[in-house]
């Protein structure tokens, strides 16, 4: 059997296209998949477990008939989508990952992640990351309106588009030493994550061993999956 690993969908009610085609991925091959496991930003933004967004509620309802058939599903949080909950995860019944976290495949030690704490060099992101991962504004922003939480989301996407463009792209990639260091502290060889919306498989020399880090594309124009089985990984296009 196969495990399917998928990241960076920003799924959002104006791009049904993407959705179509993630819901007869959902339908289709990941109902014969070992697990599914999906790396941040499955969702373009989300505002709290609370938000009744209608297009949302059916990418739940098709989650929940992938789990209900038997087939685990893990999310991590993106960027996007850090406020899912334990609400999200007992209505589509996935299992929250930590970020990052060690998995087992066939055999080899994983290190999957989201991939946004590896872009150490764009310091005012980390700086912000820092600031909404934490509990207590968590729990403050969640406390206001949805109204209030939209308009935030609104102010905080152009705040994020201004930067984007202001910074090189080099700046937004992985930094290459977090990279290692991540690596040696986990004590793996072989790393997964998205968030760069830049697949590839990278080979990194580690010094006493060669590692590997995979990386997750988009789902802007489309699918993109890494297939993992007992003869390794293999990261591949899912055309439309």
């Amino acid at each position: 059997m196969t495990t399917l690993f998928i990241s960076d969908l920003h799924l959002e009610a104006n791009r049904p296209e993407i959705g179509k085609q993630f819901l007869s991925f959902l339908d289709g091959e990941a109902r014969d998949a070992e697990a599914l496991y999906i790396l941040g930003d499955l969702f373009e933004i989300w505002l709290g477990d609370d938000d009744p967004n209608l297009y949302y509620t059916g990418i739940k309802v098709a989650i929940r008939r992938l789990t209900d058939s038997g087939v685990p599903v893990f999310f991590m949080h993106g960027n996007r989508d850090f406020l899912i909950g334990k609400i999200f995860s007992n209505e589509t019944g996935v299992e929250i990952l930590n970020d990052p976290v060690i998995v087992d495949l066939y055999g080899q030690s994983v290190l999957l992640s989201h991939g946004d704490t590896l872009c150490t060099d764009d310091i005012q992101y980390q700086k912000i990351r820092t600031m909404t991962r934490n509990p207590d504004w968590q729990a403050m922003m969640l406390a206001k309106s949805l109204e209030e939480r939209i308009a935030f989301s609104v102010q905080a996407r152009k705040d994020s588009m201004t930067h984007n463009s202001s910074v090189g792209a080099e700046i937004m990639d992985v930094n290459l030493e977090a990279v290692v260091s991540m690596l040696r502290k986990f004590g793996t060889s072989i790393m997964l994550h998205g968030h760069t919306h830049r697949p590839d498989i990278h080979n990194i020399d580690l010094g006493n061993q060669l590692a590997t880090r995979i990386v997750l594309g988009d789902w802007f124009e489309q699918g993109s999956v890494v297939r993992w089985d007992e003869n390794g990984p293999r990261l591949e296009v899912m055309i439309r």
